[in-house]
């Protein structure tokens, strides 16, 4: 039997609960995935960081990651944006393999860092785009490719939360320029520029020119801490345009300012012969429309011959979003143990990150920019 895999975590809370609790259901549900013993949690604040050791199952803790990033076989990056690179790239050359949350870096610069050391490494690097890990999608990617749906005309995608309507909700790191990248654009939008890749890319080729436009819409929130204002240097809301290489249409939009929306991730494919339609909200259905349909029929996606469910419940048992991350590391972890190719790897996250750097391009000139790379 193999030894375990050893693995470190930068980051315990949102992220850091979601990919602990997925990699203690792994042995239950996964049994045929590496094993792996969480063996160190890497934070700054030392009460914190013990505490979350003890709640998600650490043996140590360490309060710098570079004590850690070469002493570990696998280096989760779950901090903030502004700190992925850093750390990423170091892991990366001291042969550790590396699984980076989204977006890859606040800067075409720093994905760019990152992308370069992955080329440069044996190490398997991934990004964490869970959203390709819903079985409903996974089915719709098989429609896709399978050519149900025909020539692929428009996808449209929607990212849709309402935490910050509040104009008094406090000010964070996800609402600084320089600690983010940027706001709904990077934290949502790159989810739904993923899918779109992730969808129908190998039907309809990249994503070639955008165009685009970004809205603040509260230029200061009040900091936590003193309560002094700060200012907000970050969109609110994002909407773009795009054309991809084959001709088809796609339009993004995301906001954090869309009242009565919790987490509505809503992703629709048009096509020649038929269409589908996904919300996040309802993340078991997937509305099918296929040639000679009268209308969109509600496919549950819990039968054991769907994507990921053998490992769950029996049929109309639905799983949850947590449940994304369990399978996102289930594959990772099987391409670390064989060495074999994961995917999203840091080549398609550069990939998101250039489509949303000409829409932040083409906010600023009011001009369609086209996509490089």
């Amino acid at each position: 039997m193999d030894d375990p895999l050893s693995v470190g975590f930068l980051g315990y809370r949102f992220m850091g609960k979601a990919h602990a609790n997925a990699l203690a259901r792994l042995p239950m549900f996964f049994p045929d995935a590496p094993s792996v013993e969480r063996d160190v949690l890497v934070g700054t604040d030392e009460d914190a960081l013990a505490e979350a050791k003890e709640r998600l199952g650490f043996a140590r803790t360490a309060t710098d990651w570079r004590d850690v990033v070469d002493d570990v076989d696998v280096f989760y990056n779950l901090g903030p944006n502004f700190l992925h690179v850093e750390p990423s790239v170091a892991a990366l050359e001291a042969g550790t393999h590396v699984l980076c949350e989204k977006p890859l870096a606040p800067t075409t610069e720093g994905a760019e860092r990152m992308v370069q050391a992955a080329r440069d490494s044996d190490a398997t690097a991934g990004c964490a785009f869970n959203y390709r890990f819903v079985p409903a999608l996974q089915y719709a990617k098989n429609l896709v490719e399978a050519g149900e749906l025909g020539e692929i005309h428009q996808f449209r995608g929607w990212y849709l939360q309402d935490w910050l309507v509040d104009p008094d909700a406090p000010w964070s790191w996800r609402n600084d320029a320089e600690l983010a990248g940027s706001g709904a654009l990077g934290d949502l939008g790159a989810h739904t520029v993923d899918l779109a890749n992730f969808l129908v890319g190998e039907r309809t080729g990249p994503i070639e020119r955008v165009s685009g436009h970004l809205r603040t819409f509260v230029d200061e929130r009040p900091d936590p801490e003193t309560g002094e204002p700060k200012p907000v240097t970050v969109d609110d809301a994002y909407s773009a345009q795009a054309e991809f290489a084959s001709g088809a249409m796609g339009t993004f939009e995301a906001s954090r300012f869309a009242t009565g929306h919790r987490n509505d991730h809503h992703v629709a494919v048009h096509g020649s012969k038929g269409s589908l339609r996904f919300s996040l909200e309802r993340l078991n259905e997937l509305e099918v429309l296929r040639e000679g349909d009268r209308g969109y029929e509600t496919v549950l996606v819990t039968d054991a011959d769907d994507p990921y469910v053998d490992h769950w419940w029996p049929p109309g048992h639905v799983v949850g979003w947590e449940h994304t991350f369990v399978h996102e590391n289930a594959e990772f972890l099987r391409s670390v143990a064989s060495g074999t190719q994961y995917e999203p790897d840091f080549e398609d996250a550069m990939a998101v990150q250039r489509v949303l750097d000409a829409i932040a391009e083409s906010d600023e000139t009011g001009a369609w920019v086209s996509v490089d790379g």
